[in-house]
Formats: structure tokens, sequence, C-alpha cells
């Protein structure tokens, strides 16, 4: 039994009675409850008789007699609104007892109208006890959902390079590069968004759950999606490739050479070239690309890898760019471009550009004249000639580079901030054309003005943050650019890292070259 206190009208007088047990009686609570019912009391007379309470006791408050009063509870509601707690008083000696049906009927009309506990209310009613809190509703808590994903059945990570052989030679046919698959195979699957399910306050306000993320199966050509939706299937024998969360299907073109008996090529798949690419022809395809000859003065620009097994003899005008990895036996009076790595047997008088590193090995393994470049690394056996001829080799992330880097960070804190700054005025709008409240036309103007400013800074935020994706790695991985020598470096090669440069005065070997104290500096061999 809790402490309580209870108004006694009896002899014309009003009386307080106490019952004290294990806990303390609250003077505050008392005087709050008397103030209530407009019965006037001596404060200072109250306080000490409460602190000196040891039993129960009976005090007169003053000469009338009040009015009887009924059992009542005063109701407190979370401020989140999901709880209801009632905290009841017993009635005066000559008052009236609550029922069932009065507490929940009360409790309506306060504004508690869902998750009433009907059987906690019951289990009050049978002990009455008073001076305590109890909790008589509670509301149902949001589930939040949770976003769709796509679940590939097939290596989206593609990172695999040639075999080096126990002679020194590289095995440029079997790179392992392709992603084979047959008819019918089940290329991706898609998990659907969970979107939750909605909450509910004592009040009856619903609560909803956050927005989570749907996603759609993406596809080209040779690709065959299910009844439901979920699955998506290879029409064909060929290959998959991912390109911008897209899948790609396509079979293998295969030519003898490119000549003028095919002309110039333009392929959405995989090329394979069992001869020659000639002088003078192009070849276009958004996959991979192998040629098992020799590339002579064209142009070769493939969205994957390219292969090339005998080499590149550039003529001073073959072009061949790759937006995955180039490998060749050897690379000579060409320019080459690679957002992947470069590897070849040996580089001459050519222009070659790697998104991340240089590799030149082989038996051969030089890189006499031209300029290089590379993020990450360039390694080498053999760099520059004894004839001097003019060799640049240049390593890390350029300033334009870290420049567009961080210009891309703080844009998004800012187009972040837009949004974050719109969203409540938005949202704010919503809620009073739900509720029937009519906008100005101005209000209305404004309204629409911000929406499409979110919009638009909703595609600037994605755009970023797929580039900010692709450079990444490259800023990364630029930090610790080295250079290394297997075997001599020559007299006048000229090393740049980052925005330091070094000229080679003296023919040095066996040696490795990285940014040290704001400088290009020679370092042992790990």
């Amino acid at each position: 039994m809790h402490s309580y206190f209870q108004i006694v009208n009896e002899d014309g007088r009003t009386y307080l009675k106490l019952v004290p047990n294990n806990e303390p009686i609250l003077v505050n609570e008392v005087a709050e409850y008397l103030d209530r019912h407009k019965i006037s009391f001596n404060l200072s007379e109250l306080n000490k008789v409460i602190t000196s309470l040891s039993g129960e006791r009976k005090i007169e408050l003053n000469q009338q007699k009040s009015y009887p009063i009924r059992e009542e509870f005063q109701l407190t509601v979370s401020d989140d609104k999901m709880q209801a707690t009632a905290r009841f008083y017993p009635p005066s000696n000559d008052g009236e007892y609550l029922t069932k049906s009065d507490v929940i009927d009360d409790l309506r009309h306060r504004g508690v109208n869902y998750g009433i506990d009907e059987e906690v209310i019951g289990h009050y009613l049978k002990r009455r006890e008073y001076c305590t809190s109890i909790v008589v509703a509670n509301g149902k808590p949001v589930r939040q959902g949770s976003d769709a994903y796509i679940e590939y059945l097939f290596n989206v990570d593609l990172k695999a390079k040639p075999t080096l052989n126990a002679d020194g030679s590289v095995d440029f046919f079997h790179l392992n590069l392709i992603n084979h698959i047959k008819k019918g195979d089940c290329l991706a699957r898609l998990h659907p968004e969970d979107p939750g399910d909605d909450g509910m306050d004592v009040c009856g306000g619903v609560i909803r759950p956050k927005n989570v993320k749907r996603e759609l199966l993406r596809f080209g050509r040779n690709v065959e999606l299910s009844d439901d939706k979920k699955e998506i299937y290879s029409q064909v024998d060929g290959h998959v490739t991912l390109v911008d969360n897209k899948v790609f299907v396509s079979n293998v073109m295969t030519v003898e050479n490119v000549d003028l008996s095919t002309g110039d090529i333009e392929y959405e798949g995989n090329l394979q070239v069992n001869g020659n690419v000639c002088s003078n022809f192009c070849v276009k395809v958004q996959g991979d690309v192998e040629v098992r000859g020799v590339v002579e003065g064209a142009e070769v620009v493939a969205g994957g890898n390219i292969t090339i097994a005998r080499g590149v003899n550039g003529m001073s005008k073959g072009h061949i760019k790759a937006g995955g990895n180039i490998i060749a036996k050897y690379i000579e009076n060409a320019e080459v471009e690679s957002m992947g790595y470069v590897q070849a047997d040996s580089i001459l008088h050519s222009r070659v550009m790697a998104g991340t590193e240089i590799r030149v090995g082989g038996k051969k393994g030089f890189i006499t004249g031209g300029y290089v470049c590379a993020t990450n690394l360039v390694e080498v056996k053999t760099l520059g000639s004894e004839l001097g001829a003019n060799t640049i080799v240049e390593i890390g992330v350029s300033p334009e580079l870290k420049q567009r880097y961080e210009y891309l960070q703080e844009q998004l804190d800012k187009d972040n901030k837009t949004i974050s700054s719109a969203r409540p005025v938005l949202e704010s709008a919503k809620t009073k054309i739900r509720s029937g409240v009519k906008l100005t036309p101005e209000q209305v103007k404004y309204v629409q003005e911000l929406s499409n400013v979110v919009t638009r800074t909703k595609k600037n935020i994605d755009a970023a943050m797929k580039e900010l994706e692709r450079m990444e790695e490259l800023v990364s991985v630029g930090n610790d650019a080295q250079i290394i020598v297997q075997g001599k470096i020559y007299p006048g090669t000229k090393l740049v890292i980052a925005d330091v440069s070094k000229v080679i005065k003296t023919e040095v070997q066996y040696c490795r070259f990285i940014k040290q104290k704001g400088d290009v500096t020679m370092v042992g061999m790990n």
C-alpha cells in the first residue's frame, strides 16, 4: 500500500487524513490538490505536520465543510506522446468512486484515445493504490523499414592482372578479366525495399517511418526481366559487365584483322582481333579489346581493358585509350592512356599515362625516351638510355586533381546544408496543405521554387558523389607514390613526383624514389 491523503468532511468542518507508508507524502502534491479544489489551508502548518509525520493522522484544515470530491486522477503524457501516466487520488469520505468506464471516458476526453490499457485500469480499480503513477496507455512504436538493394550474381570488381611466368615472361592470354555466362543464367536479383509500418501515439497521431531507398534492375540488351521484376537473366551465351550500375550482356565480336575488309569498328561489347589492327583504322568498343597481333598507327578505344599480345608500333600516330587496364608486349612511338594500370615489356619514345600504375618488366623491361605518368607507381628494370634520350617519368596526384577533389567536397557540404535548410519549409507547407490550409500565391510560388532548388541540388550531389568515388582511390594512393628501378637509371632522366622534380646526374642501380621533405629522394629498396 502506498502513502496517500484524503479529504474528510465531518462535523461541519474539513479535515485532511494523512496515511503514510513506505514513501513519504509530498507536501507540494497535497498543496496542489487542495488548491485545485479551492480548499483553504495553512501551508506552513501543513508542511510542519507532514515532515514530522510518524503515523496515520487527521488534521483540521478549516472550519467549513468542503463539497464532496469525486475520485480523480492527474494525467501526464510523455513528450513523444508514446505513453500516458495516471496518478489517482481517493474521493473524499462523502465522494464517489470512479468506474472503469469513467476512467476510459475521462482519458478520451483529455485526448488519450489510442493504446488504453484496460487491463491495467481494471487492476487498479481492484486495489485502489493512490498517489502512485500508473501507465494507462501506450503508443504503437513505428517499425522502420530498410532500403532496397541489388544482389549481383557475378564478379563486379574485376582487378585481375596477367600471370608472371617463371622465365620472367608474361602470359597475356589468361587474364580472367571476363565474366563468362550462359544463356538462362541469373545475373542479378532485386531485394525490394521494406517501407516499414506506421506507428501511433496515445493521442491518435500517426508516426511515419523514415523514407527508404527504392531500386530498379537496370540492364541493356540480351537481358530478360522476370515476371515479378525481381530477377534478370541472360538471353545469350557471352559475358556480363556492370557499368554505372547497369548490367550489360554481349557476345564477343571476333575478326581476323581490322583493315579494309572490316573498316572502322564500333561495338557495344568485347572485340577479339586474331591478327592486327592496321594503320589509319579506328576501333571503339564499350567492353574489352584483345588483339593477338600488332596495333600499328591506329586508334583503339575501349571502355574496359585492352590486351595487345605482340605490342604497339604507333608510328607516331597510334592512340590507345582504355577505361580499364592496358597490357601490351611493347609500346613504341604511341600515345597510351589507361584509367587503370599499364603493363608492358618495354616502352620506347611514347607518351603513356595510367590511372594507377605502370609496370615494365619481362625480359627487356626498359623505358627509353618519351613521357610516362602514373598516379601510384612506375616500376621498371631500365630507365633512360646511355645515349641520353629525353625520358620523363611522373607520378603522384596532380595539383589540379587535388584542387578538384577539395572543391567537390566543399560543394557537397554546401549542397547538403541547402537541402537541410529547405526540408523543414517544404514539410511545413505539405502539412498545411494536408490540413486544408490554403497557401497564398506568393507562398505557392516560393514553395515551388524551393522544391526545384532541392531537386537540382540532389542531382548535383549525386553527380559529385560519383566523381568523388572515382577520384578517391587516386587521391589516396597518390600519397604513397614511388618510382622503382630494378636495374639501371641513366643520367639525364627526369623524375617528377607530385609538384617536385629531379634530374638524374649519375648512373644509379637498384633504387627507389619517393617524395620526402619537399624533394625527390632516393631511398633503399624494400
